[in-house]
Order: C-alpha cells, then structure tokens, then sequence
C-alpha cells in the first residue's frame, strides 16, 4: 500500500511550487477562493457563483458534530445516522430503543425534538484580519500578541451578533496568515423525522468502518422548526432522479473537522511522537472500559452504544494518521517540502528577514509543549471525555466565574456570542445514567494515575486514598445536576459554584485550578507562538508560491470536488465504484455486525438488487464532513458522504487520489429503502417522488 501511494506523494512533491495541482484534485477550497478554472479545464463544467451560492445556502453545520444540508423547502434536514446518533440515543429508552428499532415520524406532529442540537447555515464569511491583528506589531512580545489577537476576536465576535438568531465567529486560516468572519444562521428547534435501524446504518460496524466495499444506510432527517412550525428553506438541495455514473463529477459541500497539510516538520514530529500516541492510548483505556460495562447487561449495552461507537471511530482514525505519520519516507517528504520552502525563503534576503526565524521558533514552542501536553490534554483540553455528567459540572463551575469578567477577558467558549448555545446544551434536558458516568469517570482516573504518577498532587487530591472506581462512583453519587434547575441556580453564581458540595462540582473545582494554568501556558507560550509564526510561514508560503491554495481544514465550510471512481486495491483487484443491495444480502450473516434488521430480511423480494448502495469517489473530505451532500454538476442530491477508506486516513497530512477514497450513500438506493423496505411515503412526497 504505502510504495504505491509514495509515488502519488513524490509527484506531489514535484508540483508543489504550481498552484493548480493539476494530477489531481485536491483541496478543501473556501467558496470564496474555489478553483473555477481546474474545473472549467479538467473537466468542462462551469462552476458559476449561482451554483456556489445554492450549495452554500443549501448546507448546514451541524454545531460541535459534522454536516447536513437541506432537501425541502419545509425545513427537512439531511444528514448521517451517526452524526444524528446522539439525539436517537437522548430520545431512545428501554422500552422504545430508537437506535436499535429505528424512528419515523408519519405525521408532523410525530416529529420528536432532540434535547440538545444546532443546525447554521452560513450567510457570509469576510476577511477581518487587519481588525483581528489591530495592535499587534512586530515587536509586540509573543503572549502579548496572543492576548491582543483574542481580545480583538471578542470584540469583533460580539459586534457581529446583533440578533439572537445570528452566531458569529471569528476563523483562523492559513495557520494565522488571514482571519474570516463567519456569519450564520441558527436554528436551536431541531426534531427527528426519520433514522433507521443501527443495523443497516451502521452495518458490519467497528471491522467494516473506515473500509470499503460498505453496505451502510447511515442517513437521517431532521426538521428545523421556528416558533413551533417547520422553517421556510427555499434555498434547499433537490433531489437527483437520475442517480450517478462512473466517472462522473460530484461535489461535496461540509465542515471538514482539521487537517494538518500546512503542519511544519516540528509540529507532525510532536503529533508523531507526543500526542497521537498519547491520544491513542487515552481512547483505547475508554474503549475497554465502555465495552467492559456494556457486557453487564442488554441495557448496559444500549446506554453506552453511541459513546462506544464515538471512541472506536477515533481510535481507528488515530491508527490511520500515525500509519502515515510514522512511514520515513512520507515524513522524508514533508521534510523535502520544507526544506524547499526554506530555501527559496533564504535566497531572498528580505524574505529571510522577515521570516526565515519562523520555523525555528515554532520548533521551540513545541519543544516545550511536550514538558506539559499530558496533564494539560488530561486536566483542561480533553479532561474526562465521554463524560456528559463532567462537561455539565465544567461548565457550570466556569460559567459563574467567567460571566462576572469583561467579555474580551473571558475564556472564548464564554464569550457573548457563545453564550445562547452554551446555555442550550447545559441545560438540555438528556439522560444521565449514574452506572454509565461512574465507569467512564473511573476509566479516566485510573488513566490520569497512570500518566501523572500516584504522587502528583492533582491526581492524590482527586483520589482522596480511595481507588479510582470508588472515587468516581463517591463524585457520581453526590451531584445532584441531573436536575437542570440546580444547574441553573449554581451557574448564576459564583459564590453558590464555590460553595457546592455537589460531588461533581467538587471534581471540578479539583481540576480548575491547574487546570487553568495550563490553559494560561498553553495559550501564552504555545498557541500564541503557534499562531504568531504559523501566521509569518503562511506569508512566506504565500510569498514564494501564491496565494491561491487552500487552508487547512478548521470545522467551517468548504468545497471538494472529483469524480466517481473504483480503484485497485493493495493486491491488485479492480475495486468498483458502487456497492449494491444485492451485495448488502451476500455480506449479511445474520450475526452482530452484520445481522440485517428483520425489516430488511422481508423486504428482499421487493428490492431492486441492482440498486447502488455506497459508492465513492476522489473527493478530499475529512473528519466533520460527515452528512456533507453529494451533488451532482445540477446541483442535485447523488448522495450523501459518511466515510472514508483506509487508505484516506493520511490524508490528514498528504493528499493522495489513487487508493484514497471518500465514501457515500447513493441517493438511489436511499429512495429505494424509503419506498420498499420503510414505506415512508410522507417523505418520498417531500423529496419529490
């Protein structure tokens, strides 16, 4: 696998100093920045500003989870099964287990809420860099400068949200070589329509994912609704009638979460060596854990299926970038890149001096970094995940604090405009089982001894002499904010927050302190210099080789492109471009993970077989672009992105198109489930059928 995809890397390589990249097509292009002419040139389509608007009006973001879009001009939201899995399992209960039996409203009135969700549609996105570095000189010291940067990031934040309906945010791109201003449109009234079984949504589960061939229904609809009626969404994605060719032109519009292609040599050494390992380590003990719990019993399993889920989905995908990270000849490569990079910056002595210390300096940060990235990971960036009953406690704990402060001061997610949605999903109304939070709590404890040591003064004051599992299950059953107005009443005040012996409350108290001075070190010594010489390569980069490619991915809209397209596998075999139903039958064993809902086994007889399933195509997509809509060159629904294989997984850091590949439903085989396996006639008549 790896010798057949260098050579893809190599001609990458050799292209580097032209733009268009024309063997292949790469980018998470910006709509404002997408490259009309390669499409006009490869492919004789024109990509008019009529077509992006549509496709840009007609996507949503599915806030803190992935992408969707609109599909009727009555509000109905498409997305995947497992980016609507937590608001199926929220709405599930022992007695009606939507994940495991699937859920279809057939009236309007059957449309059940989601206790914590938001869709935004993106209005406007407008470059506000010199405002953001309004300031900031070259002699400004580093911190300083960070401190500047994000102050002015408050207060071009809160200028722009003068409406309730409006989230605005301010995006790095470029490692901090431009700042954009995004603006959405936010919908809070997000209800379940229709999701099927995890059977056939996820089918062949953990072994099958990141995998291709795949048989997998992972879709979903919602409805945004406003004032208790569904929303006015003229400017929805319609559906394609015609399904899709081999071959053919496809678009993908989403949110891809992160990539980390502009990442100097020092920064994929870190994630290398330091924190994927680490990361890796982390979910793997969760892992164990959530699936040590879910074998004590059927409802054991059925509480902890989507958090198991979301930590394997991780896990696998933490394999697939330290697989690439960790090839030498991959990584001679990025250093090659560089290295030219730096040479051509050299030559020119202006340039020299205006950024040739750049790479060095985010070196040392780095440097740095390692001495504390694993209690600042453990106690403040990523502390007890998994954990709905922590994130509560967190939250409320900061935000009695934080609200007191002037908006520029706060912490960013305690900001004004972060505050109407911070508020929503703290006081959701969502289930909370003690047995559950108790495991994962303990899970995170013993991991926390393991990585500090016994003696670290954290971990000693957490623990209070008692084995994690103990501690964990005294933090769990001493809180009382499974209760939302208790949650409110201590969030409203910080003297209320300081004085709770609510024992999850405690944890977090615990865990403030340091945790807070990590954050401090991390953003004055690491994310400023970061940000601060990421910001002078970008302008090198920009310098040396044009302005016309794209930033890295930041979870905010962006646009890929490419054909549907088989491709051969490492031993040679032709791998087509779509699956089937007929195939989806063959793969079925009738045993966990491919044991087929007993819907599907009665409704063989009266499907077409032939009817594409998934497909996929050279699209460069990434995590958070799951849900993304699958146009065609109509800008009709052909499908809708769930996946990527294997072999995509580095393409976090390097872009190839020879094995890599994106993975979909086919819109086809959607109607045919609809029609023949669901009877869904309410929404085929919505969709246009």
């Amino acid at each position: 696998m790896k010798t057949t995809c260098l050579t893809t890397f190599l001609v990458a390589a050799a292209i580097l100093a032209s733009p268009s990249r024309a063997t292949a097509d790469e980018g998470i292009w910006l709509f404002s920045n997408f490259p009309k002419d390669s499409v006009r040139q490869k492919y004789g389509f024109e990509v008019t500003d009529g077509f992006l608007e549509q496709l840009q009006l007609g996507s949503v973001k599915f806030v803190g989870v992935a992408s969707g879009s609109f599909v009727s001009p009555d509000g109905l939201l498409f997305t995947n099964h497992h980016v609507a899995a937590e608001c199926i399992q929220q709405l599930s209960t022992k007695e009606n287990d939507y994940m495991r039996n699937g859920f279809y409203a057939a009236t309007l009135a059957g449309e059940r809420k989601c206790p914590d969700l938001e869709a935004d549609v993106l209005l406007s996105a407008r470059d506000v860099t010199a405002g953001v570095l309004q300031g900031v000189s070259p002699a400004t010291e580093t911190a300083e400068a960070g401190r500047i940067r994000r102050a002015n990031i408050a207060r071009i934040e809160k200028d722009c949200s003068t409406s309730p309906e409006l989230r605005c945010e301010v995006v790095t791109l470029y490692s901090g070589g431009e700042y954009h201003l995004y603006r959405y449109r936010k919908y809070t009234d997000i209800r379940l329509v229709f999701a099927p079984e995890v059977g056939i949504a996820a089918f062949g589960g953990d072994p099958d994912n990141f995998t291709y061939p795949r048989y997998c229904l992972d879709m979903t609809f919602f409805r945004a609704y406003e004032n208790d009626r569904p929303v006015s969404s003229p400017n929805y994605l319609r559906w394609s009638r015609t399904g899709l060719r081999d071959e053919e032109l496809i678009f993908v519009s989403g949110n891809p979460g992160s990539t980390g292609r502009l990442n100097t040599v020092a920064q994929l050494e870190f994630f290398r060596d330091m924190s994927y390992p680490f990361v890796h380590a982390r979910l793997n003990a969760l892992i164990k854990a959530l699936q040590r719990y879910g074998s004590g019993s059927a409802e054991n399993k059925r509480v902890a299926a989507d958090n198991l889920f979301s930590q394997q989905n991780s896990y696998k995908a933490y394999t697939g970038f330290l697989l690439g990270l960790r090839d030498p000849k991959l990584m001679q490569l990025k250093r090659q890149e560089e290295a030219k990079l730096r040479g051509a910056v050299a030559k020119d002595p202006k340039l020299e001096a205006d950024y040739g210390t750049a790479w060095d300096r985010l070196a040392a940060a780095y440097k740095e970094y390692a001495e504390f990235y694993k209690p600042y990971t453990l106690l403040e960036s990523s502390a007890i995940g998994g954990s709905d009953l922590f994130r509560i406690a967190r939250h409320t704990l900061r935000l009695a604090e934080e609200r007191s402060k002037p908006n520029e001061q706060r912490l960013r997610e305690y900001r004004d405009p972060a505050l109407p949605g911070l508020e929503a999903s703290l006081y959701a109304d969502i289930p909370l089982t003690d047995s559950l939070e108790t495991a994962v709590i303990s899970a995170y404890l013993s991991f926390l001894r393991q990585s500090l040591g016994a003696s670290d003064p954290t971990v000693k004051e957490v623990l209070g002499g008692r084995p994690p599992e103990a501690a964990a299950r005294r933090y769990v059953s001493a809180s009382r904010l499974k209760d939302i107005a208790e949650r409110k009443r201590l969030a409203a005040s910080a003297e209320a927050v300081k004085a709770s012996d609510d024992g999850m409350i405690r944890l977090a108290r615990l865990l403030d302190s340091r945790a807070r001075e990590l954050r401090k070190r991390y953003e004055d010594r690491v994310e400023s210099v970061v940000t601060g010489e990421g910001a002078r390569i970008a302008q090198a980069r920009f310098a040396v080789l044009g302005s016309s490619a794209y930033p890295d991915a930041t979870f905010t809209l962006r646009l890929s492109y490419g054909p549907v397209k088989g491709y051969k596998s490492s031993a040679g075999k032709d791998v087509p471009y779509t699956t089937t139903f007929e195939g989806l039958y063959k793969r079925a064993t009738g045993r966990e993970p491919f044991a087929l809902p007993p819907r599907w086994a009665k409704a063989k007889g009266k499907l077409n077989l032939a009817t594409a399933f998934n497909f996929v195509s050279t699209a460069d997509t990434h995590g958070g672009n799951s849900g993304s809509p699958t146009v065609n060159t109509r800008g009709e629904i052909v499908g809708i992105l769930f996946d990527g294989n294997l072999e995509s997984l580095p393409d976090r850091f390097f872009y190839t198109d020879e094995r890599a590949r994106s993975v979909h439903v086919s819109a086809e085989g959607i109607v045919e489930a609809l029609r023949q396996v669901y009877g869904t006639e309410r929404i085929l008549k919505e969709l246009g059928f």
